[in-house]
């Protein structure tokens, strides 16, 4: 898939490495979505991505990094958050995008969740070369 680069502002960066990590950035994504003005449904879809997703990050990317910001783009403000990690990275992406696969005990809704809850979504993963997933939401 390809990444759109997008305009950015200060960037937050919170290691994710325990699951107080994984809960300090559902913490600064709620934030930043607020200031954002994003309304009360997309917070709440903005954040549950943020979280499966950090938590992909430390389960299976073994521990990486949440890069978070408010962005603008003229008169449109939203949420960036970029999840790296330098862990196994992903064999198949498609299989890893297909509704109700997991590669673990889950319930298979954590990448294709997450695509489907943000309105920006892109990966880049390989084998052997840990994953960065971005996302963004912007207010309507």
């Amino acid at each position: 898939m390809t990444t759109t680069s997008l305009p950015t502002s200060t960037t937050e960066r919170v290691p994710v490495r325990t699951d107080s990590d994984v809960v300090k950035v559902r913490q600064l994504v709620r934030a930043l979505a607020q200031q954002a003005r994003l309304s009360l449904v997309d917070q709440t879809k903005l954040v549950t991505a943020a979280s499966e997703l950090a938590r992909n990050t430390l389960v299976y990317g073994g521990g990486g990094e949440a890069e978070v910001q408010l962005v603008a783009e003229g008169p449109r403000t939203g949420v960036r958050a970029v999840f790296s990690d330098e862990g196994p990275g992903i064999p198949d992406l498609d299989l890893a995008l297909t509704d109700g696969w997991t590669s673990g005990s889950g319930l298979g809704l954590g990448l294709s969740g997450s695509r489907r809850l943000v309105q920006h979504f892109a990966i880049d993963t390989a084998p052997g070369a840990g994953t960065r997933v971005e996302i963004a939401t912007w207010s309507r």
